[in-house]
């Protein structure tokens, strides 16, 4: 199922490139679609943004490759179930850049405030 979508992507890529692509195979894309996703899930749930940016790359890649909805027309059933997982997607997608944001915009460290001694009258 996955085979004529890359080789629909690759041709189409290579059309506006100008530059022809090599060949991909198909179990070498699923290995590493599964090794960005499992990686980047268990960096991101230790808070790593690393974890995110590997996540982020995976959703890049795979989304528009797997939920083509583009390619139906917006009567048939197939139309509305990828439109919605891939807006899903592109909600995910947003939410770790959300996470990486609030992750650099927050100080490293905080200073402690030091207290002042009260006096002893």
């Amino acid at each position: 199922e996955l085979i004529p979508k890359l080789d629909l992507a690759k041709k189409h890529i290579s059309s506006q490139l100008h530059v022809n692509l090599p060949d991909i195979e198909v179990r070498q894309f699923v290995a590493t679609a599964i090794i960005l996703k499992g990686l980047g899930a268990i960096l991101f749930v230790f808070g790593h943004g690393f974890g995110a940016l590997l996540l982020f790359v995976y959703l890049l890649v795979s989304t528009p490759l797997l939920y083509d909805f583009y390619n139906y027309r917006p009567n048939e059933p197939q139309y509305s179930v990828l439109l919605g997982d891939f807006l899903q997607c592109v909600a995910q997608c947003d939410a770790l850049i959300f996470f990486v944001g609030m992750k650099n915009s927050m100080p490293k460290r905080q200073l402690r405030r030091k207290v002042p001694k009260q006096k002893a009258t």
